[in-house]
């Protein structure tokens, strides 16, 4: 039985700088490139039954740099509907709303942790049956694969929030004694030279 591999994105500019970034359409900053390229050895030796990706040039560019060929883009992976709330910083959006949490209380026309949740559901459910066949990939944004990491052991989407995920990272879903559990989480590959460190999410 294959694992699900999630693949965050490298480095963009807001991820650096805290930014929640969902529908703008950022590329990898060079340290993001150095990233997503450093990823090529964590990913060897895999046989990939397909890959998937979002459709944002910042999950495209990290698959290419990472030797993966997309298989199908799709757009239940793309990041969480940040709303109002796009290109801000948790501690920004704190200081008018003290006691936000984005996995209770979402974000003003954007998405709920229920919305986001039904999303990943429908990827889990599309690659489960491909698991017989070997693993498969998902190159995604980090609150997207956090809550896809939260649903696949029975959580609610707002369990992403227990499950930090930084750039340029690798986790894995799968099984154990027939139960769905996580393998292995928020792992970076070595680094390939100065300036490579992973960037926290908010």
């Amino acid at each position: 039985m294959g694992e699900i591999m999630l693949i965050r994105h490298g480095e963009t500019e807001w991820s650096a700088s805290r930014r929640h970034t969902s529908y703008t359409d950022l590329g990898l900053t060079d340290n993001g490139v150095r990233q997503a390229r450093a990823l090529r050895a964590a990913l060897a030796g895999h046989r990939f039954a397909a890959v998937l990706a979002s459709p944002r040039a910042r999950a495209l560019r990290t698959a290419d740099l990472a030797g993966l060929r997309v298989d199908d883009v799709d757009d239940d992976l793309v990041e969480w509907n940040y709303g109002r709330y796009e290109g801000r910083t948790t501690a920004e959006i704190r200081g008018e709303r003290p006691d936000w949490v984005i996995w209770t209380d979402g974000c003003p026309d954007g998405e709920s942790p229920e919305q986001v949740g039904a999303r990943l559901d429908r990827i889990l459910a599309r690659v489960t049956g491909l698991l017989e066949q070997g693993d498969v990939a998902l190159v995604a944004h980090a609150h997207s694969l956090r809550v896809a990491g939260a649903r696949w052991i029975g959580l609610p989407a707002a369990g992403g929030g227990l499950l930090r995920l930084d750039t340029a990272t690798v986790s894995a879903l799968g099984h154990e004694h027939g139960r769905r559990v996580i393998l292995r989480w928020n792992q970076a590959p070595p680094p390939v030279g100065s300036g490579s460190a992973v960037t926290a999410r908010h």
